[in-house]
């Protein structure tokens, strides 16, 4: 084999390793920034959900959660629930149009679950 065809070996090799390892640091720093952004709206949620409450006392943690894990048996049984976690709260006048979006997460992956109120019960929309 020729020297030169051995050099443009190594280089091509060497592109494809800084590459991927650009590439690497790239999705590191992708992921880092999601998981900041998905914080704020969790502090986000439980500040409106607060807000919520203090308003309108059909806004209990432990009913949403309990609609939250009744929905996601239903829609699938057998799966464990990892995390629950309340992402956004839409409190809009009255009662009818309230919604509560929940993050699951179980053995299958991440979920969403959108519960609205009707009556006094929060059921998934």
């Amino acid at each position: 084999m020729p020297a030169w065809l051995e050099v443009l070996l190594a280089v091509i090799v060497g592109l494809i390793v800084l590459l991927f390892a650009l590439g690497w640091v790239g999705n590191a720093r992708r992921h880092r920034a999601l998981e900041a952004r998905f914080g704020a709206q969790v502090e986000e949620a439980d500040a409106a959900l607060a807000t919520a409450r203090a308003a309108d006392r059909g806004w209990e943690r432990a009913h949403l959660e309990a609609a939250a894990r009744a929905a996601h048996t239903r829609a699938r049984p057998g799966a464990e629930i990892r995390a629950l976690q309340l992402v956004q709260v839409v409190d809009r006048p009255g009662t009818e149009e309230d919604q509560a979006r929940f993050r699951v997460v179980d053995a299958h992956g991440e979920h969403e679950i959108l519960l609205g109120r009707h009556g006094d019960e929060w059921v998934e929309i």
